[in-house]
């Protein structure tokens, strides 16, 4: 990975350079400007007098919002900061470090492997018309702040009135504790037990009992308090039994998963799966589901992954209103690599691998750290909202 941003950033280098001495020759010769030019030179300070790897050097230490603050001084910086190869660099560099993603705020991942030029092609080659039109193919800037933590909230489209309305009624009428099912191999293959911590949790998730409603080979859950004020059970489903699992987990190995019914593969070879009769009974159930990955690096089996979160989801008829949270879970904080890598999968590439983005249904993926919790309120408070629970 450090390679290949290496290897980009020369590139973005290179981009910005044509592109300053192709449509803006004046800086070099601003002495012999018109009057009318005169004047918005002298918007012109300290920055755009570097060269352009400066300039590019110095737009690396910025935050998304001041390259858009920059872009927005002359008509030089709003040309130079829209570059489509210094949004992708951004993207390769920061994607891996966000610590969660959803339905609305995911980034094409396919633009990424897409090569913006061909090997014997440079940006300043192009005709005019073939950059705008590359621009309208890659837009990684809109993709880059869209997914940003800091800056995805001012991309959220506004909800339509009818659901501020419908949420409203749904505050003043009276409903039962929100029902979720929770299954994934997160739960079983990490060093840390995430359930046995999650149910010791007290200062962050007290328990608040068991339920009286059963679902016959499955049982009640477990019922916890979101906030001090929020109810919500879970029904945690194991692949298989305890002695089983542990024997896997110690061993490397994978289990023979009673919760799913192989029925063969598709014409495109992915694995097809049926849930068990008591599993189908959870669906029918449950107000969500949340599905606990193993987000290890090097962990994963994203084929069989996908085909089993599909086969919950597509079970119910009515499937696309039940949210998904994935929790991407590993055992204890993991330490940042020489290179400043994360020693984790990064979320975007977990929903990637699950097949997140061609579900109807709404989901969120949230790093989650199985000794610490760290993330879990942030997910359930956004399964919580997706419920039309009033947080």
């Amino acid at each position: 990975m450090a390679g290949r941003n290496g290897q980009l950033k020369s590139v973005v280098i290179r981009s910005l350079r044509r592109f300053s001495e192709r449509y803006f020759p004046e800086k070099a010769t601003r002495s012999s400007m018109l009057d009318k030019e005169q004047e918005e030179a002298s918007h012109f300070g300290y920055l755009d007098s570097f060269p352009v790897d400066v300039q590019f050097l110095i737009m690396t230490f910025l935050s998304p919002v001041d390259i858009c603050n920059l872009g927005a001084t002359c008509r030089y910086w709003r040309a130079m900061v829209r570059d489509p190869l210094l949004w992708k660099y951004f993207l390769l560099r920061d994607m891996p470090h966000w610590s969660s993603i959803d339905h609305l705020t995911m980034p094409d991942l396919e633009l990424l492997d897409a090569p913006l030029v061909s090997e014997h092609e440079s940006l300043d080659d192009r005709k005019e018309e073939e950059e705008k039109n590359s621009e309208l193919k890659c837009d990684y800037m809109s993709e880059y702040l869209k997914g940003c933590p800091s800056c995805r909230q001012q991309w959220l489209p506004s909800r339509p009135a009818y659901e501020l309305l419908t949420s409203f009624l749904h505050y003043l009428m009276p409903s039962s504790e929100p029902r979720f099912a929770m299954f994934g191999p997160g739960m079983e293959e990490i060093d840390v037990s995430f359930v046995t911590r999650l149910m010791h949790a007290h200062d962050l998730l007290p328990v608040s009992g068991t339920p009286h409603r059963q679902i016959n080979g499955i049982g009640s859950g477990i019922s916890y308090l979101f906030n001090n004020q929020h109810k919500f059970n879970i029904l945690t489903l194991y692949s298989t039994y305890g002695a089983e699992r542990e024997k896997a987990r110690l061993q490397k190995g994978s289990v023979s998963n009673k919760l799913f019914i192989f029925e063969g593969t598709d014409d495109a070879g992915h694995p097809v799966f049926t849930p068990a009769p008591q599993v189908q009974k959870v669906c029918q159930e449950v107000d969500g589901f949340i599905y606990v990955a193993n987000a290890e690096p090097g962990e994963g089996d994203g084929a069989c992954e996908a085909a089993q979160i599909r086969a919950v989801l597509n079970f119910v008829g009515d499937s696309t209103a039940k949210p998904l949270l994935v929790l991407s879970c590993v055992s204890r904080e993991p330490e940042e690599a020489s290179d400043g890598a994360k020693c984790r999968t990064p979320c975007v590439y977990v929903a990637k691998r699950l097949g997140l983005p061609q579900l109807s249904n709404r989901w969120m993926v949230q790093d989650t750290v199985a000794e610490s919790l760290t993330g879990v309120l942030d997910g359930i408070a956004w399964l919580l909202k997706s419920s039309g629970v009033k947080i």
